[in-house]
């Protein structure tokens, strides 16, 4: 049914696989409007209780996005670009039906930021997680900037986009960005036992229990215009080409 995706729906839980393996299942337009269309479907579909999203194959979850084409790409399409990613991700922050990540591997850029929409993360020993958008001379665009803050801190966050590094599995609990780490052979074992169990809950109360936690974080609108606008900004410049370009030559950018 979906070029980018599989779906498997077993005793209420919809499994919502990633599947460009050979792309570390990086994001494209097509994934993301695959994936719009899979969680509006979840509003409607009667028969699915909660989700859990992960990434096809023993490597990625999502490595980020398809970066090939950001040269092509200017201030206001870049700004639109974020808005579009940010309001599918928040279509999953938002949704009635609780929806987990199961981070299989590489969660970075903006397979971080598709984690972090999830209502919580199990990840495997194997997992890596990171914005390293700043090493492309950008941003986080999917509203990273705005959840990795309300999820370890405002301090930690700044550092770690700042570098634009990777942290292990082991870390990523340390600091608060996931619930759980487990063994990678048992992670969707664990995972669906837990959704299995949430799921069982009552689903006005579980609807409920979402809307009143997101609105206890206080996410306000205006940051996520805010990094959709920066974010499109960082396309006009030189030090984007030069991020992008020595990315796709795998050399080390020579930042103005």
């Amino acid at each position: 049914m979906y070029s980018t995706i599989l779906t498997e729906a077993k005793n209420g839980l919809l499994k919502i696989i990633i599947n460009r393996p050979e792309k570390l299942n990086a994001l494209n337009e097509v994934v993301l409007a695959e994936l719009k269309i899979i969680v509006e479907s979840l509003k409607q579909d009667a028969s699915i209780k909660g989700a859990i999203i992960t990434g096809a194959g023993e490597k990625s979850f999502v490595a980020g996005a398809d970066i090939g084409g950001f040269l092509q790409v200017d201030k206001n399409q870049g700004a639109s670009l974020a808005a579009h990613g940010q309001s599918i991700f928040s279509m999953i922050e938002n949704s009635g039906k609780p929806i987990m990540a199961a981070v299989n591997g590489f969660a970075l850029g903006g397979g971080c930021e598709l984690a972090m929409a999830c209502h919580f993360r199990y990840a495997s020993a194997q997992a890596k997680f990171g914005q390293p958008e700043i090493n492309l001379g950008i941003i986080p665009g999917y509203g990273g900037t705005q959840r990795l803050t309300r999820l370890i801190g405002k301090g930690r966050a700044m550092e770690w986009m700042m570098r634009g590094d990777m942290v292990d599995a082991q870390e990523a609990y340390r600091i608060g960005l996931i619930n759980k780490v487990i063994a990678h052979d048992q992670l969707m074992e664990e995972a669906e036992a837990t959704m299995q169990l949430i799921i069982t809950k009552p689903q006005p109360a579980l609807e409920a229990l979402i809307k009143a936690t997101n609105a206890a974080e206080d996410g306000t609108k205006e940051g996520y215009e805010t990094e959709a606008q920066s974010f499109g900004r960082a396309f006009a410049s030189e030090n984007m080409r030069e991020g992008v370009t020595a990315f796709m030559e795998k050399r080390k950018p020579n930042f103005k």
